[in-house]
């Protein structure tokens, strides 16, 4: 009951800061969608850092290293951390210098203008709500992941179908709930602020798990021992081609919606100075202590030397929420959940502003004209669509449920297969409004057929000739954009001279 009680009050106080930034809030569509573009270097860096560590990164991890063994670090966290920053650099500054300079607020407002196509958004915004979602159903399973696993046995008599556990249908839609109250007050201004906040919180709480963790088990050799050798290390677990390929997955950040909108909000180009420097390190040091913890869960046991700490059997999904709950006293198991639903809210913020921009400006607006609207309007407009993907998305965790780090992977697969479609945008003046549609026709339907054949997610170790679906869906945007854009007219000097000034 105290981790419970730690957790709630955690969540009241983010509300009360969600409350505070949303008393900055100017009132306007610019300062709701990207908070006038004024976000300085450390909050910037705590948004974006903050918004890549989802459940994915945390209870995924944990739970993906438990099943499969130590590669899991090797096959996501070691290439995240390279390439995110490469994304970064490459496309997100860029893509902020277009954005200030045309005064853009989504992905779409940009591809429109590049491939000169009013109706390309029309085909792009439900493929992206379409990985969206799914993504937004990562963070909410996570929380009730792992609250469930920290708070068994707490309330034996109110949830006796959880062995007394909060169930995880309660945690998501409180965090749901607390979400969209400070999104929906302040939008990405409050995003950010809260980002900064809760970036510290999950990496302060996620040290002092990790440290009182392995004390408990008696220091990081005693752990380490512990750990069953066959499941821990799995030798042949994962062929070169699958290792390999995972290096595509982290490309996904070039098309994320919410980062896109998070690169907008930078006050200058200076600005990303900090988070080029800082995010592979971060990276490197947050993924380190998940994944040991859930090499260790392999074998750990209690310290009556007999009991196992992790059950046979259980879902991984779970893993870090009982190893914190079980190997921590109540009030550091309460901080480190806090911590852990820190890391959660701090993505589902930034995704949840990002849906309601594009529904607004790229459905709303762009049907009927700004001039229809007003100020007012157009706030009502995003904040009435983000509650609808709030409800919806909670109504599927309701659903049979999917690991966390398996669907996280098929998500990410599909903004990593569209890459192309930016990369082309931002480098080749060659590409034209033609090979934009080949490109993400083919890369979705690509990203549908393959996930339909693994069951939807089911099958956890669905490759094809020992690579990643990935690898595919990449090829097929790729091929769809160059093959087309050299059979087809190239862009207009006009579009030319907006988006490449400085090149000849």
């Amino acid at each position: 009951m105290t981790q419970t009680y730690i957790v709630i009050g955690y969540l009241c106080l983010l509300l009360a800061l969600g409350y505070v930034s949303s008393r900055f809030f100017r009132g306007s569509s610019n300062d709701y969608f990207v908070a006038s573009r004024s976000i300085g270097p450390v909050v910037l860096f705590m948004s974006i850092f903050g918004t890549t560590m989802t459940a994915f990164a945390l209870i995924g991890s944990t739970g993906e290293a438990y099943r499969v063994g130590i590669g899991t670090y090797g096959k996501i966290a070691s290439w995240s951390a390279l390439i995110h920053t490469a994304c970064f650099f490459l496309i997100g500054l860029p893509l902020w210098s277009l954005g200030k300079r045309n005064g853009f607020h989504t992905q779409i407002e940009f591809f429109r203008a590049r491939f000169e196509s009013s109706k390309f958004g029309y085909i792009l915004f439900p493929i992206l709500i379409g990985l969206l979602i799914p993504y937004l159903l990562i963070g909410l399973m996570g929380a009730g992941s792992a609250m469930q696993g920290v708070t068994r046995g707490a309330f034996p008599e109110l949830f006796p179908e959880t062995n007394g556990a909060v169930p995880a249908w309660l945690t998501s839609l409180v965090i749901a709930g607390v979400v969209l109250y400070y999104i929906f007050a302040g939008g990405v201004r409050s995003a950010a602020w809260a980002n900064t906040f809760q970036t510290i919180v999950f990496m302060i709480m996620g040290f002092l798990a990790f440290y009182m963790i392995s004390s408990k088990l008696g220091g990081l050799e005693a752990a380490s021992a512990m750990a069953d050798a066959e499941k821990a290390v799995r030798a042949g677990n994962i062929g070169e081609l699958q290792f390999f390929s995972y290096f595509l997955i982290p490309l996904s950040v070039g098309m994320f919606p919410h980062l896109f909108q998070n690169c907008l909000t930078a006050k200058s180009s200076k600005t990303f100075r900090l988070t080029f420097v800082a995010h592979p390190l971060a990276i490197m040091l947050t993924w380190i202590p998940c994944i040991l913890i859930g090499l260790w869960a392999t074998g750990a046991v209690m310290p009556d030397g007999v009991t196992r700490i992790i059950p046979e059997g259980t879902n991984p999904n779970s893993v870090l929420g009982i190893m914190v709950g079980k190997l921590t006293s109540p009030v550091i198991g309460g901080l480190v959940t806090a911590g852990i639903l820190a890391a959660i809210m701090s993505s589902l913020d930034s995704q949840f502003v990002a849906v309601g921009t594009m529904f607004t400006k790229d459905i709303v607006v762009h049907s009927f004209g700004a001039d229809r609207f007003s100020e007012k309007q157009m706030l009502w407009i995003a904040r009435g669509f983000v509650t609808t993907i709030v409800v919806v998305t909670y109504l599927f965790t309701l659903v049979e449920p999917r690991q966390v780090f398996s669907l996280g992977i098929w998500c990410f697969s599909g903004f990593a297969g569209l890459f192309p479609l930016v990369f082309a945008a931002v480098y080749w003046k060659r590409a034209t409004k033609a090979g934009a549609y080949a490109a993400v026709l083919a890369g979705g339907i690509t990203w549908f057929l393959l996930f339909q054949a693994s069951g939807y997610g089911a099958n956890r170790s669905f490759l094809i000739g020992g690579a990643m679906p990935v690898v595919f869906i990449f090829l097929a945007c790729a091929a769809g954009m160059i093959i087309v854009s050299l059979m087809t007219k190239p862009p207009s000097e006009t579009t030319m001279a907006k988006f490449f000034p400085n090149k000849s």
